[in-house]
């Protein structure tokens, strides 16, 4: 989900929910405590230099019950965000404070809450590495009546 788009859907929301990929909520009284850019120099496996950047929501949550984030207060801060720091209508990725380390997921949205989605690794550099393009699966399906049947007597 891009930065416009989650401007776009909590403009038409009452409260904010953010929807871990188990499918259990984030505590109701959590807080947005960073919105930052992050850009990512790197060389690839192949060796092609590569630059990537998202636009990085920190969710985090304590005991404080009284203080919710409310769908406006989140829209000020990201446009104070875009403001200050110029940001491009780029990607979003959440991190979230898990059991035992800090998860970065991809953000999606069901209409009424906001979908924190797995992230996957993977190489960019198959050809140089090796890595063979993986096959289509076949599905073979067997016709009625074919003399190569399980049941046909032939194998």
């Amino acid at each position: 989900m891009k930065l416009s788009e989650i401007k776009n859907h909590l403009k038409g929301l009452d409260k904010i929910g953010f929807q871990l990929p188990n499918g259990e909520l984030v505590a109701s009284h959590f807080h947005v405590t960073e919105v930052g850019k992050i850009t990512k120099d790197f060389i690839d496996c192949g060796g092609k230099v590569r630059s990537e950047a998202v636009i990085n929501f920190q969710l985090w949550e304590e005991n404080d019950y009284d203080h919710r984030l409310h769908p406006e207060k989140l829209v000020h801060i990201i446009e104070l965000s875009e403001k200050i720091f110029k940001f491009d209508d780029l990607e979003i990725e959440v991190e979230y404070q898990g059991k035992e380390t800090i998860g970065k997921y991809n953000l999606d949205f069901d209409g009424t809450n906001f979908l924190l989605t797995s992230k996957l690794t993977a190489c960019l550099a198959k050809d140089a590495c090796g890595i063979p393009e993986e096959k289509p699966k076949l599905k073979i399906i067997e016709a009625e009546g074919s003399c190569c049947g399980p049941t046909s007597g032939c194998c």
